[in-house]
């Protein structure tokens, strides 16, 4: 009876043993995966510059935001395709540049289009290498553009490098942000360093948005002003770089119609940062007689120079006028820059194909304006003169062969007939 017991005993203990190690592997088995942060390659459009891929070493290309595996992959296909990148179509064949980075870089690459491109241009050349040449110590916030070439980098460098200082706001504020530019490799960097008249760190008060820093230190002493009576050197005396003087005029004078109205509208403003409005706030003045005054001063403005869109005709429609209408600079710029190119517009929809354009304003303008295109040339693809082919935004890419086939097939005009259609 005993022994029948203790049988029944063991194995119970057998049971709660084999369920109690099913229980931990179970536990174990359902730990979560620590989360995973991707990083993104994304950098702000601002603080890019047009470069050359073949001027970049290893730590530009990283400052461009690829990884170190990408950036070797990019060294190690330039040396399989001849030692440097002959256009963008070549780099963009490059496995390590995704579809997206290339589309963020496509517009700032200093290469030809294509290949073919490259080979028949006569323009188009690699940069001279430049070796560094400094003799003394120097603030690089007051260097030109010609200061630069004449330290030894090239013209498109040395513009590159100043946009980059406008983009943190008119200074470079350090060594440290001076060396992240990514057009100053390593090894240029290291022979500028002890010549700079610039701070080693960054300041700790130091605002990315304004490019200033905010420290009691390096506040401004302020008095009362009106600020719908400054111009663009009236904000640059408050602290503004210029570039960002220009976006409050502008936003004075067209987003508000010509005056703030209040402070909220001047706290609008997104170049001007929080801390900064909150510095300025004590001695801004706003006088009702200026605001009434840049209000009538706008009005007669509009009035003076309002056109009647139905009789303009969208072939002559100039640059002021579309901007009147409601277009911004970039877009009204696009569509006055394509219409020279193609020598004039012969259909409304040609229009629609221009590119960086508000399209549903667009359509609103081609619903109202009328197209007159008698004047425009008009060429077959048989008698079209060969610099017309060559320039023209639809045939350029292919000028080349319908040339050749005109010349060698003088007699046989109907393929070139279809081709037109």
């Amino acid at each position: 009876m005993k022994k029948t017991y203790y049988q029944k005993m063991a194995v119970l203990g057998m049971l709660l043993l084999a369920l109690t190690v099913f229980q931990n592997y179970t536990d174990k088995s359902d730990e979560k995966f620590p989360e995973l942060t991707f990083i993104s390659e994304d950098l702000p459009s601002e603080s890019l510059s047009e470069f050359d891929p073949n001027d970049l070493d290893e730590a530009q290309w990283q400052k461009l935001g690829f990884s170190e595996k990408q950036t070797a992959t990019i060294l190690k296909y330039k040396k399989i395709v001849g030692g440097k990148f002959l256009s963008k179509e070549q780099f963009k064949k490059c496995f390590a540049v995704s579809e997206e980075k290339y589309a963020q870089l496509e517009n700032l690459i200093l290469l030809p289009e294509t290949n073919a491109e490259a080979k028949g241009s006569s323009n188009f050349k690699s940069f001279e290498k430049k070796s560094i040449h400094i003799t003394k110590k120097f603030n690089p916030d007051q260097l030109s553009q010609i200061d630069w070439q004449k330290i030894g980098f090239s013209e498109r460098q040395a513009a590159a490098i100043l946009k980059y200082k406008n983009y943190l706001g008119g200074s470079f504020v350090s060594k440290e942000k001076f060396k992240e530019c990514f057009i100053i490799n390593d090894e240029n960097y290291q022979k500028l360093e002890p010549y700079l008249i610039l701070p080693s760190k960054t300041p700790a008060g130091y605002n990315p948005y304004s490019g200033k820093s905010f420290s009691s230190k390096n506040k401004f002493q302020h008095t009362n002003f009106d600020p719908n009576t400054l111009d663009i050197g009236g904000w640059i005396a408050l602290g503004f770089s210029e570039k960002q003087a220009n976006v409050i005029v502008n936003y004075r004078d067209r987003n508000l119609k010509g005056s703030f109205k209040t402070l909220e509208d001047i706290k609008n403003c997104f170049v001007i940062s929080p801390e900064k409005f909150e510095e300025l706030k004590p001695f801004i003045r706003l006088n009702p007689s200026t605001m009434a005054k840049k209000s009538d001063d706008k009005i007669s403005e509009f009035k003076q120079e309002k056109t009647d869109f139905s009789k303009t005709d969208l072939n002559s429609i100039t640059f002021k006028q579309l901007l009147e209408f409601g277009l911004d600079d970039k877009s009204a710029g696009s569509m006055i820059g394509f219409r020279k190119k193609l020598g004039g517009f012969m259909t409304k929809e040609q229009i629609l194909e221009t590119y960086n354009i508000d399209k549903e304003l667009v359509q609103k303008l081609l619903s109202i304006a009328p197209l007159d295109n008698s004047k425009v040339e008009r060429y077959s693809l048989v008698n079209a003169p060969e610099e017309w082919l060559k320039n023209h935004p639809y045939f350029k890419y292919s000028a080349d062969k319908i040339i050749y086939y005109r010349i060698s097939n003088p007699d046989d005009k109907k393929d070139l007939e279809i081709i037109e259609n």
